[in-house]
C-alpha cells in the first residue's frame, strides 16, 4: 500500500482500478525549406483541420457534459485564428526558413512561459489550453492520430497531464476519476471534471507502472493510495458512502431559500472566470454572478478585444443567467496578469503598482471600449459593474462620469443598452477607511478579501515564507469587514464579500451578524456556504 498526496479538483471518495494513459512526445526538428510559401499553406489546412476537430469536441461536449463548458472548444478555435499568433508562425517560417511544425512548436512555447509566469492560478492554467492547441497542430502536421484509446471498463485515469480535448474524448460511463501530474486547479480540464462531478487529482507523482493496479481517491484528503490492504478499503468504502449520502443532502438545498434561521435573506452568488463557468455557476444553484473576472478576455489574445468580442462574451452570461444579477468587474490587468500588448514596464512591487483602475483611467479608450461591451450586454439582463482597486473618492468620481459619457454616446448613436448598478471593489486599507464618503456615490460595495488582507498585514500573499503570516481571520481584517458593512449601509449601500473568506464556512455565522448582505464563492462552494447560512442564527 503506497500514498501519495496531490491537490483535490473535486471532493469525493473513488475506488477502482488504474489506466495509465502515456502521452507520445513529439521530437520536433527544425528543417530548412525552400518554398516558404507551401509551408505556410501546410499550416493553414493543418488549421483548418484542427479546428473542424474542436467543432466536432464541442458538439459532443454540448451533448455529454453543458452547453457553457462546451464553449472552451469553439474558443479553441476562434485562438487558431488569433492575429499575433498565426503571424508569429508565419514570420517563422519566412525568416528563418522553418517548417510549419517547428515554427508553432516555437510559437507556443512562447506563450507557454508567458501563461506559466503568471501568479494568478486560474490564468496560469491557460498555459495548458495553449499548449493543447499547438500540439494538436503539430500533430496534424506530423500526420500523427489525435485520438485516445477507448475505455472497456470503469477506470481511474492516471497521467502525466490532460488537455480539455482528451478529457471529453474519453468515455464519461467508465470514468471514475483523473489523477495527474500537471494541471492545476483552475486548469479547463479541472472544470470539466468539476462539472462531471469526478473526485479527482492533480499534482501528483504518476507512475506508469500504477497501469492495472487497485487503488482509491481521496478527493477529500487530496490522495491517491495505490493497492490498499483491506483494513483500508474497508474504511473508505464506509466514508464512500457517508460521502453519497453528504452530497445528496447538499443537492436537497438546490431550489430553497438562502435564508438564516430567524428569517435574513443572504444573496449567495458565484464567482466566475470566463464564459464557461455559468454552467457550474446554474448548477449549484447560484443566485446571480457576484464576481466575473472580465480580463481573461485580456489575458487569452494577443491584441486588445473589440467592443463585439466583449459584448458576445457578457451577452452570453447575461443570458444564461436569465434575470439573475451578473456583476461584470472591469479588467484588472497588471501585477500577475500581464498583457504584452498593455507594453508594461518593470516593477519592484507590481501588486501595488501600475494596475486595474489605474490602467483604465490613463487608457480611456481602452476602458471605454469595455464599458460599452458591459452596457450593451445590460439590455439582456440584470448587470452591474464595478471596479477594482479603488482608493480615492476622486477615482469614483471619475468613474461616474466615463459611465455617463459612453452611455451618452450610445444613446446618440442609436445603439440599445441598458442601466447597470454602480459598484466598488474594497480591497485596500484607504477605501476602508473612507467607505463613508465612498458609500453616498455608489450602489453597493464588494469586499476583496485576499487583497485586503495582504494589504493590510503588509504580506505579500504570494510568498510562501509568509504564509504562517497570512491570516484573513485576523482581527484587524475583520474589523475592516465590519467597518465596511456599516459605512455602506448608513450610505445606503448593500454590501457583498467575493474574496476566499466568503466560502470560510467556520465565519459565515459573523459575517451574517457583521450584516452582510450578499457572499459570492467559488460555484463547488456554493451549495456548502447555503447549508452554513441556513443554519446560521442570523
Amino acid at each position: 500500500m503506497e500514498f501519495f498526496s496531490g491537490k483535490s479538483i473535486c471532493e469525493g471518495i473513488v475506488i477502482g482500478k488504474i489506466r495509465y494513459y502515456s502521452k507520445r512526445r513529439n521530437n520536433i526538428e527544425r528543417v530548412l525549406i525552400d518554398d516558404c510559401a507551401a509551408e505556410s499553406e501546410r499550416f493553414s489546412k493543418a488549421k483548418e483541420i484542427a479546428k473542424k476537430r474542436y467543432i466536432a469536441l464541442r458538439d459532443k461536449a454540448a451533448r455529454e457534459i453543458s452547453e457553457a463548458k462546451a464553449m472552451i472548444f469553439e474558443v479553441y478555435a476562434m485562438l487558431l485564428e488569433d492575429a499575433g499568433f498565426n503571424d508569429s508562425v508565419v514570420d517563422i517560417i519566412n525568416s528563418e526558413k522553418a517548417n510549419a511544425e517547428y515554427a508553432v512548436a516555437v510559437t507556443g512555447d512562447r506563450l507557454v512561459a508567458k501563461f506559466s509566469q503568471m501568479d494568478d492560478e486560474y490564468f496560469r492554467a491557460r498555459s495548458v489550453d495553449v499548449k493543447d492547441i499547438c500540439d494538436s497542430l503539430v500533430r496534424i502536421l506530423m500526420n500523427e492520430s489525435t485520438d485516445i484509446e477507448e475505455l472497456n471498463e470503469p477506470v481511474i485515469i492516471a497521467a502525466e497531464d490532460l488537455t480539455p480535448a482528451e478529457t471529453v474524448q474519453l468515455d464519461k460511463s467508465k470514468l471514475l476519476s483523473l489523477v495527474t501530474e500537471c494541471g492545476t486547479l483552475n486548469s479547463h480540464t479541472a472544470i470539466l471534471a468539476r462539472t462531471m462531478n469526478l473526485p479527482s487529482l492533480v499534482g501528483v507523482s504518476v507512475d506508469e507502472r500504477w497501469d492495472g493496479k487497485f487503488a482509491i481517491v481521496d478527493g477529500i484528503k487530496g490522495q491517491l493510495i495505490v493497492e490498499p490492504d483491506e483494513e483500508t478499503l474497508a474504511n473508505y468504502r464506509a466514508l464512500a458512502e457517508k460521502d453519497r449520502l453528504s452530497k445528496e443532502l447538499l443537492m436537497q438545498l438546490k431550489g430553497k431559500p438562502c435564508v438564516t434561521q430567524s428569517g435574513k435573506e443572504i444573496m449567495l452568488y458565484a464567482n466566475i472566470g470566463s464564459v464557461d463557468d455559468v454552467d457550474a455557476a446554474l448548477e449549484n444553484d447560484a443566485a446571480g454572478i457576484g464576481l466575473f473576472r472580465s480580463e481573461f478576455l485580456y489575458l487569452e489574445k494577443s491584441d486588445y478585444p473589440t467592443e463585439e468580442e466583449q459584448y458576445e462574451a457578457y451577452k452570453k452570461v447575461v443570458q444564461a443567467m436569465d434575470g439573475r444579477k451578473v456583476i461584470i468587474r472591469t479588467f484588472d490587468i497588471g501585477a500577475d496578469k500581464q498583457a504584452d500588448y498593455f507594453n508594461p514596464e518593470q516593477e519592484d512591487n507590481p501588486a501595488m503598482g501600475y494596475r486595474a483602475i489605474r490602467i483604465c483611467l490613463d487608457r480611456t479608450d481602452v476602458f471605454k471600449t469595455q464599458l460599452r461591451a458591459i452596457y450593451r450586454a445590460a439590455a439582456h439582463g440584470n448587470v452591474a459593474v464595478m471596479f477594482p482597486m479603488v482608493i480615492s473618492l476622486e477615482e469614483v468620481l471619475e468613474i461616474k462620469k466615463i459611465c455617463e459619457q459612453v452611455m451618452d454616446d450610445l444613446k446618440n448613436e442609436g445603439v440599445e443598452y441598458g442601466e447597470a448598478e454602480i459598484g466598488i471593489m474594497i480591497e485596500t486599507p484607504a477605501a476602508v477607511m473612507i467607505s463613508d464618503i465612498l458609500a453616498d456615490e455608489v450602489d453597493f460595495f464588494s469586499i476583496g478579501t485576499n487583497d485586503l488582507t495582504q494589504f493590510t498585514l503588509a504580506v505579500d500573499r504570494y510568498n510562501s515564507k509568509l504564509d504562517k503570516y497570512y491570516n484573513p481571520h485576523h482581527e484587524a481584517v475583520l474589523r475592516m469587514i465590519r467597518t465596511v458593512i456599516d459605512n455602506g449601509h448608513a450610505g445606503g449601500c448593500w454590501v457583498g464579500i467575493c474574496g476566499e473568506l466568503g466560502a470560510d464556512t467556520s465565519l459565515t455565522d459573523k459575517l451574517i451578524s457583521m450584516g452582510i448582505d450578499e457572499i459570492s464563492v467559488s460555484p463547488s462552494n456554493i451549495l456548502q456556504v447555503k447549508k452554513a447560512i441556513r443554519e446560521a442564527e442570523g
